[in-house]
């Protein structure tokens, strides 16, 4: 089963894909957890181009196949592989995120965003994907609370990603475009309220997912993808 975790910055997928891992686990399944842009060797290595803004002065174009190229890679090399085995594999940000940062925010057409879309999954789909929702406000809150929490060499600072750096309307034009995709999908999506209670959201989440698995647990050694 392949289910992945979309929303805007800030909205607590990462804790969340602990979570939801941890319990999997504990009920008998085999489960891969892995992230987007990233997951693969290949990939990474394209991640720190995004994030970093190196690509950005070669546009939302060249940004978007970027990002279409790691998804291939992570998609064969580990996504794959490890449904073909059974696994459960949760996924950190998937083609969702694409639909909205590159296409919606990125202003770029339709019918490039699919096409890239199409290559780029070549038939891998998530069964299930959870959009976690809350107000872009919080969201950028929490994201600057925990740089400002986090570590850096002495006399700098963490500093936020290519994405996280854009203005409020973006992030608030984000959230509303990932509440579409689950209108315009909804048995595939699925969404929760991301300003509620860790614990209460990782409930909400494995009531969602729990039904969804199938009977038996898939074989192979639990892992994780590159992080």
């Amino acid at each position: 089963m392949f289910v992945t975790f979309e929303g805007g910055e800030g909205a607590g997928k990462s804790t969340q894909i602990r979570l939801l891992a941890d319990a999997l686990r504990e009920r008998g399944r085999t489960v891969l957890t892995t992230r987007e842009p990233g997951g693969s060797p290949g990939a990474e290595a394209v991640r720190h181009v995004l994030l970093s803004g190196a690509a950005q002065e070669f546009g939302v174009r060249m940004e978007a196949i970027l990002f279409a190229a790691a998804r291939s890679d992570h998609v064969e090399e580990i996504i794959r592989p490890a449904l073909l085995k059974g696994a459960v594999v949760i996924c950190d940000r998937f083609m969702d995120s694409s639909r909205v940062y590159q296409g919606v925010t990125g202003n770029l057409e339709l019918p490039f965003i699919e096409a890239l879309e199409r290559v780029a999954v070549n038939g891998v789909i998530p069964d299930c994907t959870i959009i976690f929702d809350l107000p872009a406000s919080l969201g950028l809150e929490r994201v600057r609370r925990r740089a400002s929490a986090a570590e850096a060499p002495a006399g700098q600072e963490v500093e936020l990603d290519r994405f996280e750096k854009e203005e409020l309307e973006t992030h608030e034009k984000r959230r509303e475009a990932f509440l579409d995709i689950a209108a315009a999908d909804p048995k595939r999506c699925h969404v929760v309220d991301a300003s509620a209670a860790a614990s209460d959201i990782a409930a909400a989440v494995l009531a969602i997912v729990e039904p969804l698995l199938p009977r038996s647990g898939g074989g192979g050694p639990d892992t994780e993808a590159a992080q």
